[in-house]
């Protein structure tokens, strides 16, 4: 993930913290590893070793060894924890909150973010995101996707859109004007938590 200037939370420090943030503060009963919260956000080890050692001496993380592993967890006695953490989970949070929601769900190839939202998680400049655009590429249920819509969209305080295209009509080398317009803008791809640009 490159450095960029966050544009969800101008304040904090770089968009790669902002992803920590969402995935320690997310899950304050988890502890993570520095790998695994470099896959979760798609951040290059260094840089996850660095924010993490910064987070850790302000007291938002917490850590601790468990053999050669640092394992690390959100600092829920924090004075400023609930602010922190409904904060990053208002910008942040839309990957980790959907990542789990759709963890065991069938027929699902791609699960991507798009719109308002995904232009300022990749450093677009512009308004704060007044809904949350996702698409399914697979054969998920309708059904299914507009309950998994509704509890994002509880989780989130956010209007959650899910919209689902089959893979042929992604895939297509002649695509819709939709698909087309889709492809040619930023998509964060959730289970990776990776910009596409």
């Amino acid at each position: 993930m490159k450095n960029i200037a966050p544009q969800l939370t101008p304040f904090v420090r770089s968009d790669a913290v902002g992803a920590i943030l969402a995935e320690t503060l997310g899950h304050p009963e988890r502890e993570f590893t520095l790998a695994e919260l470099g896959r979760r956000t798609d951040t290059s080890g260094p840089v996850v070793h660095r924010e993490v050692g910064r987070l850790v001496d302000s007291a938002v993380l917490r850590d601790r060894y468990e053999g050669r592993n640092r394992l690390v967890s959100a600092n829920a006695d924090h004075p400023l924890f609930a602010l922190m953490r409904d904060l990053i989970a208002a910008t942040y949070g839309p990957v980790p909150v959907l990542r789990e929601l759709f963890d065991g769900i069938d027929g699902v190839e791609e699960l991507l973010i798009y719109g308002s939202w995904a232009a300022r998680r990749s450093g677009e400049s512009g308004e704060f995101p007044n809904d949350l655009d996702v698409l399914v590429v697979g054969e998920t249920p309708r059904r299914t996707l507009s309950g998994i819509a509704a509890e994002a969209g509880d989780k989130l305080d956010l209007p959650v859109n899910i919209t689902r295209i089959v893979p042929v009509d992604w895939n297509s080398e002649d695509p819709s004007p939709f698909v087309s317009t889709i492809r040619s803008r930023p998509l964060v791809d959730v289970r990776s938590g990776e910009i596409l640009a």
